[in-house]
């Protein structure tokens, strides 16, 4: 966007994945956009210092990746360039379904496995890179500030040493994680939030990056068992990686995998699928050992909120957290800050100004929201022992027989990948043609 068509400064309250790419945004609109950050870190920076999950497995679903793409273009080949792999979902996946094998075959679905520490590296150097965006690091939001018509037109932040300063802004974007404060600076301002939904997955991660062996590569990118309630309490999942390594996450519900050697890989071998106890094995090396527990699903109802002050938005984490076993947690907040990016430029076209773009967008984001958390929730619930609601035993029926139906028939696979991916409608595993053969499978 030309220059002349940006106007004014936004604020990013975190500098992570959900904030670089919200800052991405916010770059095409605004003069100045000023990320705000409480940890220290600057372009080199990978994982995010406070990321508890920084260090798992982490899935690009095909939709995400095609939103980056088009946010920072010619992202893929520089993933690539570092040895980061792109190939077909369902030609580079061993996946173990409760079921059985998944088809391997091709579903016109293409992803690219990386760590987060890769890709969060090099989208803050492109984003520090854009004359539009400065950085504070080392500088901690403590509340917002707000003119006299009650609009947030800024934040009051304590920068190193406690210093306090104050960031005045046209437009203030909270994207500060799950450990958001944003929550207590409405209630101090007089907006009340309803109680947040939250739904405990009891899922433990152990996770580790290790050399491929150079000889004998597998006929796969990822390797993968999934937890299924109640019956399958032990998975994991491992993905070719940058600079020729893997990471391996194995997960449990209620149930630690081990951090030593030995346990980890017993743990592995517990599983159905051999092929990640299989390279782990052939480990000559290995980075250190990561756990990761308290998985909540948990989601904060702004959209609900009937008096959302203007000049404010929230996204990614600080609005909902999701069970990173379903993969879904980058691309989700790839496209909340593409709907952002949409609503504004919706906004500039048609002359309209800032009032209501807030409430809007908190509204449509609940929206968004609803499909990504219903999957998630759904199979989550269906590990307590008794009370599930109708619709997750429901759905988790209907999933038990498409799980059937899937791993004899390619078209149903590739159907169930496409929504998986999040780059068709869950509408599509309801067509007349795949209900048919999941109420008749045999």
């Amino acid at each position: 966007m030309d220059a002349h068509h940006r106007s004014g400064t936004a604020v990013v309250v975190g500098g992570s994945y959900a904030g670089l790419v919200a800052a991405r945004v916010l770059a095409d609109f605004h003069e100045e956009v000023v990320l705000v950050e409480r940890d220290p870190m600057d372009g080199d920076t990978g994982t995010h210092p406070s990321a508890p999950q920084g260090h798992h497995a982490h899935a690009m679903l095909a939709k995400g990746g095609e939103v980056l793409e088009g946010l920072f273009p010619g992202l893929r080949q520089e993933l690539r360039d570092a040895g980061a792999p792109v190939f077909d979902y369902g030609e580079g996946i061993d996946f173990l379904l409760p079921t059985g094998t998944a088809p391997r075959s091709r579903t016109g679905v293409v992803i690219q496995t990386f760590t987060r520490d890769e890709l969060e590296r090099r989208l803050r150097r492109r984003v520090l890179a854009l004359p539009q965006v400065s950085l504070l690091h080392s500088t901690r939001c403590e509340g917002l500030l707000r003119d006299p018509s009650g609009r947030v037109n800024g934040v009051r932040c304590e920068g190193p040493g406690g210093t306090p300063a104050e960031i005045t802004a046209d437009l203030v974007v909270d994207a500060s994680g799950r450990t958001s404060k944003l929550e207590e600076w409405l209630r101090a301002i007089g907006v009340r939030v309803p109680a947040k939904r939250v739904v405990k997955a009891k899922v433990t991660y152990t996770s580790m990056n290790f050399p491929r062996a150079r000889d004998g590569s597998p006929d796969f990118h990822i390797a993968y068992q999934m937890l299924s309630a109640p019956d399958v309490p032990r998975a994991g999942v491992l993905l070719a990686v940058e600079r020729d390594r893997w990471t391996c996450s194995l997960f449990g519900f209620q149930d630690e995998p081990p951090t030593d050697d030995s346990g980890y890989l017993d743990f592995a071998r517990s599983l159905a699928n051999p092929r990640l106890a299989e390279q782990i094995e052939r480990r000559t090396a290995q980075e250190p050992v990561y756990r990761y527990t308290n998985l909540d699903n948990q989601w904060r109802q702004y959209h609900a909120v009937k008096n959302w002050p203007e000049g404010l938005v929230a996204l990614g984490d600080a609005v909902c957290v999701f069970n990173p076993v379903y993969g879904q947690g980058l691309t989700v907040a790839a496209l909340e800050a593409d709907l952002l990016r949409r609503m504004l430029a919706r906004r500039r076209s048609s002359g309209q100004g800032p009032e209501g773009l807030a409430r809007a967008y908190q509204k449509r984001l609940g929206r968004l929201l609803l499909a990504p958390w219903t999957l998630s929730t759904n199979s989550d619930l269906m590990w307590s022992p008794g009370g599930q609601p109708l619709p997750a035993r429901i759905a988790h029926w209907y999933n038990a027989r498409l799980f059937r139906v899937a791993v004899k028939d390619e078209g149903v696979w590739a159907s169930f990948v496409r929504v998986v991916n999040m780059t068709a409608s869950p509408a599509l595993l309801f067509h007349p043609a795949v209900v048919l053969k999941v109420l008749t499978q045999a």
